[in-house]
């Protein structure tokens, strides 16, 4: 993957990243080089990935405009939840790390579908919550809007889930 200072990113569990330059720094005697990302959501922080790391970390380009239609259509077809709580939270955590968007979408519309049914745990409230920021962050980058329009978009398609 062809990464420039300037470039958008999503690392997998922040969201969408501005690559801000290249930093060298001493680990363990030798100089290796550093990715510094800037978080674009609202916490400000920085990230520093190992250039040589890039792929092992899941660092990935933003999606592309065309398809954004797509992902909202992932959340608008009704998938299977597992009905043991141990087997849903394996399979959420595994979606959550491969930091594919199509994959969050999977995640929100699961738990929005099982929470309709009956009341959320805790813990998969907290997976639900984060899978939506995180989805909400990379559409509202793609599209430049607002995170507040681009929760709007996932909420609706989340309402006009066709029935399988």
């Amino acid at each position: 993957m062809n990464l420039n200072i300037g470039s958008k990113v999503i690392y997998p569990s922040q969201g969408p990243c501005l690559i801000d330059s290249v930093v060298n720094k001493e680990c363990a005697g030798k100089l290796v080089s550093f990715y510094r990302l800037a978080l674009l959501d609202d916490s400000g922080g920085d990230l520093f990935v190992p250039v040589e790391k890039v792929q092992s970390v899941g660092l990935r380009p933003l999606l592309k405009k065309s398809e954004i239609p797509e992902l909202l259509g992932r959340l608008m077809i009704p998938g299977q939840t597992a009905k043991d709580w141990k087997q849903r939270a394996q399979i959420n955590l595994k979606l959550l790390a491969s930091g594919s968007a199509f994959d969050l979408a999977e995640v929100v519309e699961s738990l929005t579908k099982l929470n309709q049914s009956k009341l959320l745990s805790f813990r998969e409230n907290q997976v639900l919550e984060r899978a939506k920021r995180l989805l909400i962050g990379e559409i509202s980058e793609v599209l430049g809007e607002t995170r507040i329009a681009a929760e709007e978009q996932i909420n609706s398609a989340l309402n006009a889930q066709k029935v399988v």
